[in-house]
């Protein structure tokens, strides 16, 4: 029977007693800052479905992971938007293309006080906009897209990234990626797998920011919204084939498969707070439904209680601020 003493209102009577038994911490140096930085911008190039997101010049992506790292964020990720694009990707791997050239200045300009992480998948490099080489069918060829992918891990390390983020769900990516830095003695560079990564309706404002060439979808290689053990399953073969992280995209309509990993795995398990999550929020907030700034926190704190550790989110610097 439980007690009539018991009042748990006791310890929420005032915000000090309230910080002092919070289950769950929300701390600049857990949220990850995705950038994207396009080919030959003069200009930030605003987003219309992300308000405050822009596709950076190599001047603004400078300054962007500047102020990153002077707000302790735990890491910004790059992404990169070309102005060609061929059937294999080749931007992706040319030391010249916009990705690495950006990773490069963008490890020149912090150093280790930042880490620099890039996403490693095609899809921004091809005409097709799938994550991978096509076959003569028209199908993603695993097999052949994961040479490509050694490829660009080689390429990546050597322009300087800290952490590369294969998110192309190609099976065997993340030991393919871990023996093409080995082998070329980048033992240090670590992995952040896309592991769990499924095919969503949220990606939406994501193919804007990209400019996404993909016609129809990326069902036969990304998750099934329907599938949670599936994502465990995906989240321990990358662990065993080196992943120092693991990752779950997205974040809130798959809370319980961050759980679910979070029990699973012994190594950090990161969640991609996605740009449609982020447009439904700015959306609701510009009509005035909603607090916008408490609604960002409890969006965020809401990813960190289901367990995962690190949060990437295009309000990392904005939560930063606030959380100070």
């Amino acid at each position: 029977m439980e007690s009539p003493y018991l009042r748990p209102r006791r310890l929420r009577r005032t915000p000090a007693l309230r910080e002092l038994v919070a289950e769950t911490t929300l701390r600049a140096g857990q949220l990850v800052l995705p950038v994207f930085v396009r080919e030959g911008a003069e200009a930030p190039v605003p987003i219309g479905s992300m308000p405050g997101v822009v596709q950076h010049t190599r001047d603004s992506l400078r300054a962007a992971a500047v102020e990153a790292a002077e707000l302790g964020l735990g890491g910004i990720m790059l992404f990169g938007v070309p102005t060609a694009k061929d059937a294999v990707g080749s931007g992706a791997v040319d030391p010249e293309g916009v990705l690495n050239r950006a990773i490069a200045d963008v490890a020149a300009e912090v150093g280790d006080a930042l880490p620099v992480m890039a996403d490693l998948c095609l899809d921004e490099f091809t005409d097709h906009g799938h994550c991978g080489v096509l076959d003569a069918a028209g199908r993603v060829d695993n097999d052949a897209t994961l040479e490509v992918y050694a490829e660009m891990a080689r390429a990546q390390a050597a322009a300087g990234a800290a952490v590369l983020g294969p998110s192309g769900m190609m099976d065997g990516q993340v030991a393919v990626v871990r023996d093409a830095l080995d082998g070329v003695g980048a033992t240090d560079v670590a992995v952040m797998a896309y592991s769990a990564k499924y095919a969503s309706a949220f990606y939406g404002p994501f193919r804007e920011a990209v400019d996404s060439s993909l016609v129809g979808d990326r069902r036969t290689y990304q998750q099934d919204a329907r599938n949670a053990l599936e994502g465990v399953r995906e989240a321990q073969l990358d662990v065993a084939e080196g992943a120092d992280l693991v990752m779950v995209k997205p974040a809130l309509a798959y809370l319980d498969v961050v759980r679910r990993v979070r029990d699973a795995v012994d190594v950090p398990v990161a969640a991609y707070n996605i740009s449609g999550e982020y447009a439904m929020v700015e959306a609701a907030a510009a009509n005035g439904w909603i607090d916008r700034e408490a609604a960002i926190l409890e969006t965020l704190v809401s990813i960190r209680r289901a367990g995962a550790d690190v949060v990437l989110t295009y309000w990392a610097a904005e939560a930063a601020r606030m959380l100070r």
